[in-house]
């Protein structure tokens, strides 16, 4: 009658994990928020080169929206907008240490 067994303890305790993890908790990242958004952009500027270059990899790819966490509606017009701007040579194409120059 006296304490109870470790299999009748409650797992509601503050190291638990609520699950057999072996005690390990759920790793759940923040969801990540436009920063269009957030700012209240109504036309992503292809000229707004420093802006735009946020958005590039190391490589010159144009990153997921995983990654940057920008909704699906802006996604799109950043994507436009980092073509224009390549194509008007404002943002590279690939990086400089890719090309070999």
């Amino acid at each position: 009658m006296g304490q109870p067994s470790t299999s009748e303890r409650s797992s509601s305790g503050p190291r638990s994990s609520g699950g057999s993890r072996g005690g390990r908790r759920e790793y759940r990242p923040r969801r990540k928020v436009c920063q269009f958004c957030v700012d209240k952009v109504r036309d992503i500027d292809y000229k707004d080169a420093q802006r735009l270059r946020r958005y590039l990899s190391d490589r010159g790819k144009i990153d997921p929206r995983r990654k940057t966490g920008t909704c699906a509606k802006h996604q799109r017009r950043l994507t436009v907008a980092l073509k224009r701007a390549r194509h008007m040579a404002l943002l590279p194409f690939t990086a400089e240490h890719v090309r070999g120059v």
